[in-house]
């Protein structure tokens, strides 16, 4: 488990939140969960209802429509925004 200290670093390298203040990035702060996943482990899958986002901390994420890559993601990407700004469901799949 990181520090708090580590947690706001971390998200404050991230784009999504570089705009934020220290005050604004302890509020996401208190509203995320760090978890680790594995490799191969699927984050989300296409056509599914989202309610998460996920910033990826280490490692890289391959993301898939309709089965066909479309783009590897890594340290300080986001994903799974769109469900939370659209309420639709998953537009890929994302594996570890």
């Amino acid at each position: 488990m990181v520090s708090k200290k580590q947690h706001l670093e971390t998200l404050k390298s991230v784009a999504l939140f570089s705009g934020c203040s220290n005050k604004e990035l302890e509020k996401v702060a208190k509203a995320t969960d760090e978890i680790t996943m594995t490799a191969g482990t699927m984050i989300m899958d296409q056509g599914q209802m989202g309610r998460e986002a996920f910033v990826v901390v280490d490692g890289d994420v391959v993301v898939k429509r309709n089965g066909r890559k479309v783009a590897t993601l890594g340290s300080g990407d986001v994903v799974g925004e769109m469900s939370l700004l659209d309420k639709g469901p998953r537009t890929a799949t994302v594996v570890c």
